[in-house]
């Protein structure tokens, strides 16, 4: 029999079929659908059969959910296994579904950490510190920070997970994703840090003496610490987040505020 062996260009079949990975998804089985059809193209050419192809093609059709763009990487440990299932007719193929489950989580984990824990933030930040100031790069760089490391990740993804096969989950278990993990919070947050003093504006004007150089409370505040009442406020947005407070509430309250203190000339955010 001739062995099956999967080319460069079908991987890279999974890569670009992977791109509208949540074009389809529902509320039973989630990304199921978008799976199968990033597996089929391979699908078709490791069982020439139809009732192969079929029993393949459903067996994709379980629930699956993961981060978009790290889905690739579990697409390619699957082809791999899918490879190994087209030449071994005793492969057991429960191990595919198993595997989709046990690295959905840590996969989804990491991926969200990254893409929409820190990356969104990151390009975020950039973008509307420059549109703010009226520059096109604005949205311009916002696409590009947010979406050229997800494209390269599915890419990478595809291949190095079809390279790593089920020896993955074993490395997986030692730690490996509770690292890098950590490491991307870090930097989400030191970023967040950066856009707190940065893009929450709040000026108190008052003045503490008179005479041309009077000393006001914002002044004062800035001597002690720049930035301090953005930061002490953004604090206890949070507080007020944890304490289940919704955010429609919190709003009209820097609404009322902002107005009242601009009204009486209090306060200028």
């Amino acid at each position: 029999m001739t062995s099956k062996k999967i080319a460069k260009k079908d991987l890279m079949g999974v890569f670009w079929r992977s791109m509208p990975m949540e074009a389809s998804f529902n509320y039973e089985r989630m990304m199921s659908l978008a799976f199968a059809y990033t597996m089929g193209g391979l699908i078709q050419k490791l069982y020439p059969d139809k009732d192969d192809q079929k029993k393949a093609m459903k067996r994709h059709m379980e629930f699956f959910n993961c981060t978009s763009a790290t889905s690739p990487f579990i697409a390619g440990v699957a082809a791999s296994m899918e490879e190994k299932k087209a030449n071994d007719p005793s492969f057991d193929e429960s191990s595919i579904n198993a595997m989709k489950a046990g690295l959905m989580g840590p996969i989804s984990g990491i991926g969200d950490s990254i893409f929409w824990g820190s990356l969104r933030i990151i390009a975020s930040g950039i973008g509307i510190s420059l549109a703010k100031q009226g520059s096109i790069l604005g949205p311009i760089l916002f696409l590009l920070v947010f979406n050229i490391p997800n494209v390269l990740v599915r890419y990478f993804g595809t291949m190095w997970g079809y390279k790593a096969g089920v020896s993955f989950i074993d490395k997986m278990s030692s730690g490996l994703m509770d690292n890098i993990t950590y490491a991307i919070n870090i930097l989400g947050n030191t970023v967040i840090g950066g856009m707190v003093a940065s893009m929450v504006i709040i000026n108190i004007p008052v003045k503490l003496t008179s005479g041309k150089d009077a000393q006001t409370i914002q002044g004062l505040l800035d001597s002690m610490m720049p930035a301090l009442l953005p930061l002490l406020i953004t604090f206890l947005f949070c507080r007020l987040l944890k304490k289940d407070v919704k955010v429609f509430y919190i709003l009209l309250a820097i609404l009322a505020v902002s107005i009242l203190g601009a009204v009486f000339g209090f306060l200028a955010v």
